[in-house]
């Protein structure tokens, strides 16, 4: 699973899911390019990882596609090439029906959990052709295959990364760019840091929360060799929540 002299690309990378990616990667040999607002968490991450493999940090907002086209072209210029994206960033929303939901507040969530994700593919994609190829992953959630109630900007935003996966997946099969997407349940991160941990491990069957170690062991292989034969598809990871 060696990953050494390859650069990956990694939106919402300070913490969470993210940020363990990062970490797996780090020790698998892969340089980084990782980016998210939050300056200080981004500055810690690179102390912790540069030891053992090569950082470069982009503080900035992934809504801004001139943003994502900047920070894709200093990864050309400094590091030549580009063979991962882990496309994590994204935002959920107070439980609400959707005639509550302000339209603000709407084309927010869309624009960070949809909107990024084509500007950062849209950006990526040609620098991974000059290269050869590379591996796309599209964080969605178990909620971009089903739904629930009162969360409608959420799950429609993330079918929408379900869709987009798949759609784009056909677009480069030919060309090497293998594109696919997670679907993860409740994972012990900070963005569930203010929900009762004991209420969400109870909606699973396996009666845990996953891990953001268990996630990024998925990528990985999704950014490995292993899976070269495999694109367009949807990996859950979600203890069993969406199958009951």
């Amino acid at each position: 699973m060696s990953k050494h002299n390859k650069v990956a690309m990694i939106t919402g990378a300070a913490s969470g899911i993210g940020r363990e990616v990062a970490r797996r990667l780090a020790q698998e040999g892969c340089d980084l390019c990782l980016i998210d607002l939050n300056e200080e968490l981004l500055e810690q991450l690179k102390i912790e990882l540069e030891t053992s493999t090569q950082i470069a940090i982009y503080t900035g907002d992934v809504t801004n596609h001139s943003f994502i086209q900047h920070v894709v072209q200093d990864i050309q210029q400094n590091f030549g090439r580009l063979d991962f994206a882990l496309n994590n960033a994204g935002v959920t929303t107070p439980a609400n029906a959707v005639t509550d939901i302000s339209i603000e507040e709407w084309h927010r969530v869309m624009n960070i959990n949809v909107n990024s994700l084509y500007y950062c593919m849209h950006y990526q994609i040609p620098l991974m052709l000059k290269n050869s190829g590379g591996s796309i992953v599209n964080m969605s959630s178990m909620l971009g295959l089903i739904a629930t109630k009162n969360r409608a900007p959420y799950v429609t935003s993330k079918h929408a990364v379900t869709g987009m996966t798949k759609a784009v997946a056909l677009d480069y099969a030919a060309q090497n760019i293998r594109v696919n997407s997670v679907h993860p349940g409740y994972i012990a991160t900070p963005l569930i840091a203010h929900i009762d941990h004991q209420i969400l491990a109870e909606k699973h069957p396996v009666r845990r929360l996953g891990t953001a170690s268990e996630v990024a062991a998925l990528v990985s292989f999704l950014f490995s060799e292993e899976s070269k034969f495999i694109t367009g598809s949807q990996y859950v990871i979600d203890g069993g929540y969406s199958i009951q």
